[in-house]
C-alpha cells in the first residue's frame, strides 16, 4: 500500500498539463491563452503535483500532532499569500478588489455592507428584498464579519483562510479514520495545496464555508457513527451544520440530511445495531421536522419538480453563445461528473474567471481518475458500506448537479471537492505497479478531453 503520492505520478502529470497546453494553443493559434493565466495554471499545477509528492512523503515522519500543526501553518500561509496577492491583482485589473465580472460577489457584498451603513433595519429589510433564502446565510455570515472593522473584503478573505485551514485537518481526522493514517496525511495535503480552495479564499463568495459546514458535518458524524456506543449529543453538530446549509444551499443540505439517513438504514453492522439505526432515524426526522424540515422538503420538493425546465432554460441561454450547449443533457455530463468541469485552455471573451483556473481545473481532471479507481475498489472488495455517509453526500450531490442547469460550474462542484480529494487519496493508497499504465491512460484521455473541450468552446461560438 502506497502511502505517498508517487514523483512518477507527479512528473508526468506536469509534463501531460504542458503538452496539453501546448498543443491547443498550437491547433487554436489565433485564441492562444493569455500569459497571464498561463502563468497562473503553470504555477498552480508546479506547486500541487510537486509538493503533493514532496510532502506525502517527508512528513510521513512525523507523529499525528506535528503533521497536524504543519497542515494548519502551511494551509494558512498558502492562502494568506494567495490573498493578499489577488487582492491588489484584482484591483489592477478591474479596479476593484472583486474577480472578474464579479456577479454575486457584488450582490453579497452590497448587502452584507448594509447593516455597517445603515442599521439592522435596513439590512433585514435588504436581505429580505433581495436574496433567495438559500443566500441569506453567507450575508449574515458576511454582515457580522463586517461589524468591528466596517464592509472590507479583506478582512472576511483572512477569516476565510483559517477556516479553510480547519478544514484541512478535520478532512485528515475523516480520512484517517476511514481509511488509515497515511491516507488521512495525502488527503490533507491534497486540500492544502489545491488551487481552487485558494481562489474560493480571495472572492467574496460563500464556497468556503460551505465546504467547511460539509467536511465538519461528514466528520462529526462520521465520528458518532464509528464510536462503541452512540450517543444523540454527539449528532448535535452534524445537525447545526445540516441546518446552517440550508441557508447556503437547499439542494446540499438536502443531500445531507438524506445522507446520514442512508448511513442509519445501510449503514456497516460493525457501526451500528438494527435497532439502533431504527430509533436514531426516527429521532432524527423529528427533529428535521420540527426544525428546518419543512422549509427543507418544500425547497427540495421545488427543486426536483423544476429540474427539467431549469436545465433546458440553461441550455437554451449557453446555446445563445455556444451552439452545442443545445445537445448538452443528464446523459452526457452524468459519466464525467467526477471530471468535469475540463479546462479552459484558449482566450475566449469574458471567461477570465473560467481561464485563470485552468491549471486548477486540469489537476481535478488528473485526480478524478484516482477518485473513480478508489470507487471501484470499494465496491470490489465490498467495503463501501463502511463509509456509506462521505459516499452518500458526495455521490447524491453530483447527482443533483447532474440534473441542474450547473453541471459544468466548477463553483457548484466545490463545496464536496474535500471529499473527492480523500477519495482519490484512497485510491493513491491502492495503487500498485500494474495500475501505473491506466494512469498514463488516463492522462492521455484528459488531454484529448480538454483539447476537444477547447474546440468545442470555439466552434460553437463560430470561432474555428
Amino acid at each position: 500500500m502506497l502511502t505517498y503520492f508517487p514523483n512518477y505520478f507527479s512528473r508526468r502529470a506536469i509534463m501531460c498539463y504542458v503538452i496539453t497546453l501546448a498543443l491547443v494553443s498550437a491547433l487554436f493559434i489565433n485564441y492562444v491563452l493569455p500569459l497571464k493565466f498561463v502563468v497562473f495554471g503553470f504555477v498552480a499545477v508546479v506547486i500541487f503535483f510537486t509538493y503533493a509528492s514532496k510532502l506525502t512523503m517527508n512528513w510521513g515522519r512525523y507523529n499525528e500532532n506535528v503533521f497536524q500543526r504543519r497542515v494548519f501553518v502551511a494551509a494558512l500561509i498558502i492562502r494568506l499569500v494567495y490573498v493578499i496577492f489577488i487582492y491588489y491583482f484584482y484591483i489592477s485589473e478591474t479596479g476593484e478588489p472583486h474577480a472578474y465580472h464579479k456577479g454575486d460577489e457584488g450582490l453579497y457584498q452590497a448587502v452584507a455592507a448594509r447593516w455597517y451603513e445603515a442599521g439592522f433595519e435596513a439590512f433585514h429589510t435588504t436581505i429580505t428584498d433581495y436574496l433567495d433564502f438559500d443566500d441569506t446565510g453567507y450575508c449574515w455570515w458576511l454582515a457580522i464579519l463586517y461589524l468591528p472593522f466596517g464592509p472590507e473584503v479583506l478582512v472576511a478573505r483572512v477569516v476565510k483562510c483559517f477556516v479553510d485551514a480547519l478544514s484541512c485537518l478535520l478532512l485528515y481526522n475523516l480520512a484517517k479514520r476511514n481509511f488509515g493514517e497515511s491516507t488521512g496525511r495525502i488527503a490533507a495535503i491534497f486540500y492544502m495545496l489545491m488551487p481552487n480552495a485558494w481562489f474560493y479564499c480571495g472572492v467574496t463568495l460563500k464556497e468556503i464555508e460551505m465546504s467547511f459546514l460539509v467536511i465538519l458535518f461528514v466528520e462529526r458524524a462520521d465520528s458518532a457513527l464509528h464510536s462503541s456506543k452512540l450517543k444523540i449529543q454527539n449528532l448535535i453538530i452534524p445537525l447545526m451544520a445540516s441546518a446552517a446549509m440550508l441557508t447556503f444551499r437547499t439542494a446540499l443540505a438536502a443531500v445531507m440530511v438524506a445522507a446520514l439517513a442512508l448511513a442509519f438504514i445501510v449503514g456497516s453492522q460493525r457501526q451500528l445495531q438494527l435497532w439502533q439505526k431504527v430509533v436514531l432515524g426516527a429521532v432524527f426526522v423529528v427533529w428535521m421536522f420540527l426544525t428546518v424540515g419543512v422549509e427543507l422538503v418544500q425547497e427540495s420538493a421545488n427543486l426536483w419538480a423544476n429540474r427539467a425546465s431549469t436545465q433546458e432554460s440553461g441550455y437554451a441561454w449557453r446555446a445563445e453563445t455556444n451552439s452545442f450547449a443545445q445537445y448538452a443533457s443528464a446523459a452526457i455530463f452524468a459519466p464525467l461528473i467526477f471530471t468535469i468541469p475540463f479546462s479552459s485552455m484558449v482566450d475566449i471573451l469574458n471567461q477570465e474567471n473560467q481561464m485563470m483556473m485552468n491549471g486548477a481545473n486540469f489537476i481535478k481532471n488528473i485526480l478524478s481518475g484516482l477518485t473513480i479507481f478508489a470507487l471501484f475498489m470499494l465496491v470490489k472488495r465490498r467495503t463501501w458500506r463502511d463509509h456509506v455517509l462521505p459516499l452518500a453526500l458526495m455521490g447524491g450531490y453530483l447527482v443533483v448537479l447532474v440534473f441542474s442547469n450547473f453541471a459544468h460550474s466548477e463553483r457548484f462542484h466545490f463545496p464536496v471537492l474535500a471529499l473527492e480529494l480523500m477519495f482519490a487519496a484512497y485510491g493513491v493508497s491502492q495503487v500498485t505497479n500494474k495500475h501505473k499504465r491506466l494512469y498514463m491512460i488516463w492522462m492521455v484521455g484528459i488531454s484529448i478531453a480538454n483539447i476537444l473541450w477547447a474546440w468545442i468552446k470555439l466552434a460553437g461560438r463560430g470561432l474555428a
